[in-house]
């Protein structure tokens, strides 16, 4: 739920109230409660009810009676008690569902009781708001100062009061720790009151927020007050991999979101033998090994086959216990159990089409082996290109060192045709043209050549002469 100063422009894009953090409605904060009984009036002669809820930095909220009856409705900034100077805040709730929220809270209503003083004035939201842009610098070099201290602590947040005559640090750690010295410099340093307030890890969380596993904002940041212990049997009663990485959250703990559906699987589970019970058979006895809650199956291994497990269902695992009880053992689970039908029909497929959680995990090959095998096989090929192209000049060789017979014969035949090819004394060539660089026009000259190499001598030239 959002205000309509962040709801989505005419654009598509959202705009945002930029309030950081007082947004007028209080819909966008953290822990808010929705007034259902705003539009709704009173009985005759009741009076409304004078305590309010002001919500300080990061869903910090405190209850003050309204003593001075101010006209007070939600997104108003007001000046309350405080045990040394005032606090500035902001008004989430009125009217009788404050009486709920402290009812559930246990807050008492008579003892202590902080008081309003007044509406905030310019002045003072002036003095809040610079206070509250020096937190985040400051926290910086907070942490900074405990690192050179060598001090096992995290100082997660920093919170000024509304008059900025103190500062809160909020931090966290697993041991005791002596920050005496520690105090000593932030006083020098930030020159203002120090207060020190050690928190638990899902405090922490609570506090600065964030994005969970599911995708969604953290449960303990949005509506979630009270935290519950978690261990890992609701783990093990969901049938969960006992991975701390996997059921762990941001703060480090296990997720609060395994008690949501913690009490439907014990009512489910109630329905179902005990799984340390043995079943006896004339076979062997038989452990389970596996159950299915959402379809009542449990799987059976007998003693000494534990690779061999057999699908029964809940009833008839019931009915072999009550015969087992009355000293009868049944012949064997293969009488019991439940045929597996081979259908090919996908019962659930995910949209997007990757079901794995795991799909991440298994390392990709990555591509440069494939560009590798492409250059091997093309390898082959382009060598035989080379040879191919390398024949025609193996061709051209024989038949140039077979010219000067060739000559010898045309001189010795006085009748015979002058070859251009031939050197003449000083061993230069006259060619009559120049030859073409095209190897296939070439081609039929040399096969030529060879063929007039290949020819026997004229048996007339040898008369002659």
């Amino acid at each position: 739920m959002a205000c309509e100063s962040c709801s989505t422009g005419k654009d598509g894009q959202p705009k945002g109230c930029k309030s950081n953090g007082t947004c007028g409605t209080d819909s966008c904060n953290k822990l808010t409660v929705f007034d259902w009984l705003a539009n709704m009036t009173l009985p005759n002669g009741e009076a409304p009810f004078n305590w309010v809820e002001v919500r300080f930095k990061n869903g910090r909220k405190e209850y003050y009676k309204n003593t001075e009856k101010l006209t007070l409705s939600i997104g108003d900034i007001v000046a309350t008690q405080a045990a040394n100077g005032h606090d500035i805040g902001m008004v989430t709730l009125t009217g009788e569902l404050v009486r709920v929220q402290m009812k559930r809270k246990k807050i008492p209503q008579d003892g202590e009781v902080l008081k309003i003083y007044r509406k905030a004035s310019q002045r003072d939201i002036d003095i809040w708001s610079d206070a509250r842009d020096k937190e985040e610098p400051m926290k910086v070099r907070a942490r900074q100062f405990a690192i050179d201290l060598k001090l096992q602590m995290k100082i997660s947040d920093i919170e000024y009061q509304g008059d900025a005559s103190k500062a809160t640090f909020y931090y966290t750690a697993e041991e005791r720790v002596d920050f005496r010295e520690l105090i000593k410099v932030f006083a020098r340093e930030f020159r203002t009151r120090i207060e020190m307030k050690q928190v638990g890890f899902r405090q922490e969380a609570s506090r600065l927020g964030g994005i969970g596993s599911c995708g969604r904002e953290l449960c303990c940041s949005t509506w979630l007050t009270d935290f519950r212990s978690v261990s890992t049997s609701a783990a093990r009663y969901q049938q969960l991999s006992l991975n701390p990485q996997k059921l762990a959250g941001q703060c480090g703990k296990l997720k609060c979101c395994l008690n949501y559906e913690l009490d439907t699987y014990l009512d489910a589970l109630k329905d179902f033998p005990k799984t340390e019970i043995k079943l006896k058979t004339e076979k062997g006895i038989a452990v389970c090994q596996k159950t299915d809650i959402f379809k009542g199956h449990m799987w059976y291994a007998y003693e000494g086959e534990w690779m061999n497990w057999h699908k029964i269902t809940t009833e008839h695992a019931r009915e072999i216990i009550a015969l087992n009880k009355k000293n009868e053992a049944v012949a064997s689970l293969e009488e019991y159990a439940v045929e597996l039908l081979v259908d090919n029909k996908v019962e659930f497929e995910n949209v997007v089409g990757q079901d794995s959680l795991t799909r991440f995990d298994t390392p990709t090959k990555p591509k440069r082996r494939r560009n590798n095998r492409n250059n091997k096989n093309n390898k082959p090929k382009a060598e035989a290109g080379v040879q191919e192209a390398r024949k025609p000049a193996q061709k051209r060789q024989p038949a140039k060192k077979r010219t000067p017979n060739r000559n010898a014969n045309a001189n010795a035949n006085p009748k015979a045709k002058p070859n251009p090819n031939a050197k003449d004394n000083a061993g230069e060539a006259k060619p009559k043209s120049r030859p073409s660089r095209n190897r296939n026009k070439r081609k039929p000259q040399n096969k030529q050549n060879t063929q007039r190499s290949n020819q026997k001598p004229n048996p007339n030239t040898n008369a002659k002469e």
